[in-house]
């Protein structure tokens, strides 16, 4: 039993040992077929790289030689095109095949900028390109004798071209253009675009400024050729790639085709005038100008709210119309020296400064009344009436201490008391009097103007004291009169009363003086106060009907303003 127990597991050692072998020499056998395929698939891979490499390098080199050979012949017929175009062509004579027959050119303009508009020297300068085309036969070929040749460039200076100027150039040079290579194709067209700063002479209207719409010409023309030798021909401006300026808006750039005939010749002169119309930006002007002078106005009216006792009405009017001489003399440098026409801008401030003007005169008149000397006289009736009477009636103006006057009056009426030119010493109206001279070691002394002349009453008094009956008030006693007679003396109570009447006609003369001042000074303050309203309404209708007389005042306002 042993012995078997012992082969049998001899005998499983050897069937597992097996079949570990038979399974290591199977994952040999795969990895040598997974080698083998992968070497065969890169050798396939490489073998087909090398093969489509080789035709594509084929390929681009066929490519290579053919645009090789296309340039090099091209160049060649370039220059066999070039010597043979030139070599009978005269750069003298026009292009056409019959001499009777005019040449037609194209002219067109393309307005890049406007550099500057110089209303002082009256010269508009733009950045602009000129569009010119004809037909030159003798620079006409077939493009099928000369491969790739489709157009040609030559100087300007080598053949023929137009000898087309701007007739109103303001330039040192006169022509301002850059002449460039003309660019010919096939057919024999020729086209010349000469870019250039263009300085053209323009009238400049400044009737409306700042408010104003300026057109500025650029007339182009040839010449040296009339109208039966070189037929010239508009196109229209080109304008999509115009920069915008910062002082004008573009407003468009109409053409026109003009034949004009001079004295001297039969034949027609054609040029083509493209008309720059520009509308001024007023922003700036309305900012540093305009408001500013506006405010100045406003306060030349402060003038006649100023009391005359401040002293300094006067230098108030003259600063402000210094400050709108300054004003003038800016607007003056800028604006050309004409006399065709007065800017809108300076006929605005002559009106400020006439008003100005006309308020320092009032405010000096002002001043003569409110310091009148009341020596010079009574204020004239006529005066008196206009100013005191209509003209405060309708400004609202009452005169000062009048309602107090109209109360002093009411208060010291009959009806408040009974005897108001008694004069009593010692005793208050209305106590009973006592017939002693004395009482108690007092006096009551009663005395009337009946014993005195009757010179010592005036028929009337600015006092407020009246005779009646030839005395004051009541009528004492004759013991009363006895008793002052020979208490004081007949010279001692004529003494007396002389000095009481030198004081009282002192302050008569004094009140009638100061009542006279009072009349000039009110007159002053009605004249300030109708200065006030009529300058204030004056200044106002000004500003508005020339500033709006303008025909684009609306339109300025609407797009530079808002």
């Amino acid at each position: 039993m042993q012995l078997l127990s012992s082969f049998g597991k001899k005998l499983i050692i050897i069937v597992v040992h097996r079949t570990y072998v038979q399974y290591i020499q199977y994952i040999y056998i795969y990895i040598y077929i997974y080698i083998y395929i992968c070497v065969c698939v890169c050798v396939c891979v490489c073998v087909c790289v090398c093969v489509f490499s080789q035709i594509i390098w084929n390929i681009l080199l066929y490519f290579i030689v053919s645009l090789y050979t296309y340039y090099s012949l091209q160049g060649e017929y370039q220059r066999k095109l070039y010597k043979e175009l030139l070599e009978n062509y005269n750069r003298l004579e026009r292009p056409v095949l019959n001499d009777s027959a005019p040449i037609v050119v194209e002219l067109g303009l393309t307005l890049l900028q406007i550099i500057d508009v110089d209303e002082k020297n009256q010269v508009l300068i733009t950045n602009a390109w000129l569009q010119l085309g004809w037909t030159d036969v003798y620079l006409s070929w077939n493009p099928d004798n000369y491969p790739g040749v489709q157009t040609l460039r030559f100087p300007s200076n080598q053949i023929w071209t137009p000898d087309i100027l701007l007739y109103n150039s303001a330039d040192e040079r006169f022509d301002a253009t850059f002449h460039t290579n003309v660019l010919v194709n096939a057919s024999g067209s020729c086209q010349y675009i000469p870019p250039g700063i263009l300085k053209s002479t323009c009238y400049i209207d400044v009737r409306w400024f700042p408010f104003d719409i300026q057109k500025c010409d650029l007339k182009f023309g040839s010449w040296t050729y009339n109208g039966w030798l070189l037929d010239l021909q508009m196109q229209a401006v080109d304008i999509s790639t115009y920069i915008p300026n910062g002082e004008w808006d573009l407003v468009g750039v109409p053409g026109k085709r003009n034949e004009l005939y001079y004295e001297c010749c039969k034949e027609p002169y054609p040029d083509v005038t493209f008309t720059v119309t520009m509308r001024r930006r007023t922003l700036y002007y309305g900012l540093n100008l305009l408001i500013p002078c506006v405010l100045i106005s406003g306060l030349a009216l402060l003038v006649f709210l100023l009391p005359a006792d401040s002293g300094e009405k006067i230098s108030l009017g003259i600063t402000v119309l210094l400050s709108l001489t300054v004003f003038m003399l800016l607007v003056a440098e800028i604006m050309p020296a004409t006399s065709d026409s007065v800017p809108l801008i300076a006929q605005y401030f002559a009106s400020t400064m006439m008003i100005v003007g006309l308020s320092v005169v009032v405010t000096v008149l002002v001043l003569q009344f409110h310091h009148h000397d009341p020596q010079g006289g009574k204020m004239p009736r006529w005066v008196r009436v206009i100013l005191l009477n209509w003209c405060a009636w309708f400004l609202r103006m009452k005169k000062p201490g009048e309602e107090r006057k109209a109360s002093y009056k009411y208060e010291h009426s009959p009806a408040h008391h009974a005897s108001a030119s008694s004069i009593q010493m010692g005793v208050m109206p209305g106590q009973p009097s006592s017939t002693n001279s004395t009482t108690n070691g007092h006096m009551n002394l009663y005395f009337g103007y009946h014993s005195i002349d009757s010179a010592c009453c005036p028929p009337s008094s600015d006092s407020g004291v009246s005779c009646s009956g030839g005395r004051v008030g009541g009528s004492p006693n004759e013991e009363q009169r006895e008793a002052v007679r020979m208490f004081l003396g007949e010279q001692e109570i004529h003494r007396i009363l002389a000095e009481v009447m030198y004081i009282a006609q002192r302050f008569r003369d004094q009140d009638e003086a100061e009542a006279i001042c009072s009349e000039w000074k009110f007159a002053a303050a009605v004249v300030d106060r109708l200065c006030l309203v009529a300058f204030s309404l004056f200044s106002i209708i000004c500003t508005f009907t020339i500033l709006m007389s303008a025909p684009n005042f609306i339109e300025a306002v609407s797009k530079d303003f808002t």
